[in-house]
């Protein structure tokens, strides 16, 4: 996996070394909060060969650190932009989990042509998302990131529980986790910004929606009320809790797989 910085930008990124073949499609991942790239390494290793594979560090998470003066999260959908533009990717599928969700979904309402398909796991519609339960959101992260100004590790080993279902992946993020800076909080802080500033419209692209099993309630329902109006692909994988992807790897793939062979079919 190459490791690559966006020019004037503090953005890093990640292209899988088999990723050189004109004839594939381009599959651009991005994480959830609190992690990197690196909770997409299953499906690194699972779709190399099958698509062009690229992995984005969300501002203040990874590799994407080194801010200048000016930066926010609010940059994030032309930052994605400008990767595609230097790389002669003119459109590609985009998969985000949880907080990477919500930016798949910000760029594809900047960026609607150059979008094939989303899926969006663990997240919620930014184009409809309820008042109150925005927030009831907003209430929770500033829980969460009061917890964390204490001790990220005591943060860390809380926040495990509440995105992963079984002990590997509960281990494997919390490795993640306690890399996460607190300056970075402050980036998070402007997410609101990216909610309901784009009125609902027809997707001219592929939809697909989840969560796991174990995920909170009101996930769930979240899930269920989105591909119901929207009439778009659910899946609420077995086995599995907030970060599906990592939980239950296998079927998490499988499923994207599927939904991703179907987008093709329908666009011969």
């Amino acid at each position: 996996m190459q490791t690559l910085y966006l020019d004037n930008s503090p953005i890093a990124y990640y292209i899988d070394d088999a990723a050189d073949a004109a004839d594939r499609e381009w599959l651009v991942f991005l994480h959830a909060a609190f992690a990197d790239h690196r909770m997409f390494e299953k499906q690194f290793e699972y779709f190399s060969g099958k698509y062009n594979l690229l992995a984005i560090d969300i501002l203040g998470h990874g590799n994407s650190t080194r801010a200048h003066k000016g930066a926010t999260i609010e940059n994030m959908s032309d930052w994605i932009d400008r990767i595609l533009q230097k790389h002669d990717i003119s459109a590609a599928h985009f998969v985000g989990v949880s907080l990477g969700a919500v930016f798949i979904q910000d760029f594809a309402n900047k960026y609607e042509n150059k979008v094939l398909s989303l899926c969006c796991f663990g997240g919620y519609d930014i184009n409809r998302f309820d008042p109150q339960k925005q927030k009831a959101n907003a209430k929770a992260q500033m829980q969460m990131m009061l917890k964390a100004m204490v001790s990220i590790k005591w943060f860390a080993r809380a926040n495990k529980k509440i995105v992963a279902y079984t002990p590997e992946a509960q281990t494997a993020f919390y490795n993640l986790n306690i890399e996460f800076k607190k300056k970075s909080f402050m980036y998070l802080a402007k997410l609101q910004k990216l909610v309901n500033q784009y009125p609902p419209k027809q997707r001219q692209y592929a939809l697909l929606v989840g969560c796991g099993e174990h995920d909170i309630p009101a996930e769930i329902d979240i899930v269920n009320e989105w591909a119901a109006y929207e009439s778009c692909e659910k899946v609420i994988l077995k086995g599995a809790g907030h970060c599906a992807n990592m939980d239950t790897p296998q079927a998490f793939n499988l499923c994207l797989e599927k939904f991703l062979q179907d987008c093709d079919r329908k666009n011969r």
